[in-house]
């Protein structure tokens, strides 16, 4: 478990040179059309995002959507074609990794082999010509923050993968960074592991207060640690928002479809309110005012359909086409009339009170409410 760091360690260690001008209101870390290319491919183009003081925030999208390349940019390990970023007011863009105020975590761990955990830790601490006796306080306050104090002798190989984590986390956090840049660092864990150190990693950084920029393809990590999710897709950032924001309500069908599990029905608009979906008229919500006659997709996420004739719009018949019991709940798969394809959750006892046989007619209910409406891209 992680235990408390004492704050007065980290203001003696932490870098202050812009703190004088920046406002504790501004943006901590600014980044504005930053663009790049390698050869003909575009890896980023024009990304515009600002990151708040304190905020836990995660870059997520597919492989090669630019998401470590931006990470890289942030760092220094990457220059940007064109674009600026801001740090605590003050324009890095061109200042090396060196001069940058930042820690970062990369998913391979990247430690020292031939030296030990607290040695690891140290490392920066000496190339900073921290004095050895503030240099083994601090290291010795990092392997309690991270649960390992009795660790610090060992190599990394006689760690396992979560403890080699944990002593690159303590690392990066040695010198006090305003930034803590982390580049999939859960993903060469295993579940179990992964889902402890996730907790574990949310509670440091708040107890911190670091502003962090974390780099997942793992939809699970950003929905439980991030403050705010940036949903990239090819070079560009489709969405920004909370967890809820981008489950609830996804602005694309790519968000949609990349952040948990969603029904997708083909079908044109009639009116306002309403699409035809084969022989189905449903109510839908339309917000964005999709034109009448525009072909679209209606989108649900399994979770939201109901059971049952629990309403007089969007009530439908269903047959069980197979089920799947998960724990929590079983998934059903469904089909409506000729062609309509549905997955359907239900908790363990709302399928025990439904009754739920394969090939036996079940009512549903699509509540308007919980209908996403995109429009369809000839």
């Amino acid at each position: 478990m992680l235990q408390g760091l004492h704050h007065p360690i980290e203001s003696t260690f932490g870098s202050q040179t812009s703190q004088d001008t920046f406002s504790q209101t501004d943006p901590y870390l600014q980044l504005h059309q930053i663009h790049k290319t390698f050869g003909r491919f575009t890896a980023l183009s024009n990304i515009n995002l600002e990151v708040r003081r304190g905020e836990f925030v995660c870059l997520l999208g597919p492989s090669g959507c630019g998401k470590t390349t931006l990470l890289r940019i942030i760092a220094g390990l990457e220059e940007p074609d064109r674009g600026h970023i801001w740090q605590a007011g003050q324009d890095i863009t061109a200042l090396p990794p060196s001069q940058r105020d930042f820690g970062i975590v990369f998913q391979s761990y990247a430690l020292f082999p031939n030296l030990t955990a607290a040695q690891n830790i140290a490392y920066g601490l000496v190339n900073a010509g921290i004095p050895k006796a503030k240099r083994e306080e601090r290291v010795a306050q990092l392997l309690a923050l991270v649960g390992l104090s009795e660790f610090g002798a060992k190599y990394p190989a006689q760690l396992s993968g979560g403890q080699q984590q944990r002593i690159a986390l303590a690392r990066a956090l040695a010198l006090s960074p305003g930034l803590l840049l982390l580049d999939e660092p859960l993903s060469a864990l295993d579940a179990q592991v992964r889902a402890n150190l996730r907790g574990e990693i949310v509670q440091l950084q708040k107890r911190l207060g670091v502003t962090t920029v974390m780099v997942t393809h793992d939809q699970l990590e950003a929905l439980t640690m991030a403050d705010r999710i940036v949903v990239m897709d090819r070079g560009s950032i489709v969405q920004v928002g909370t967890p809820i924001e981008i489950y609830q309500q996804p602005q694309t069908p790519f968000v949609a479809r990349f952040i948990g599990v969603m029904n997708f029905l083909p079908g044109v608009l009639e009116s306002s309110e309403q699409a035809r979906c084969q022989d189905y008229r449903l109510q839908v919500s339309n917000p964005k005012a999709i034109p009448v006659g525009s072909l679209v997709t209606l989108a649900i996420r399994p979770e939201d359909i109901r059971v049952g004739a629990c309403a007089s719009v969007n009530t439908l018949e269903a047959a069980v086409l197979r089920f799947e019991f998960l724990g929590a709940v079983y998934r059903l798969w469904l089909r409506v009339g000729d062609g309509l394809e549905l997955l359907l959750d239900l908790s363990v006892q709302e399928a025990r009170q439904a009754q739920i046989q394969r090939d036996r007619p079940l009512l549903i209910q699509l509540p308007p409410e919980h209908i996403h409406l995109f429009e369809t891209q000839p």
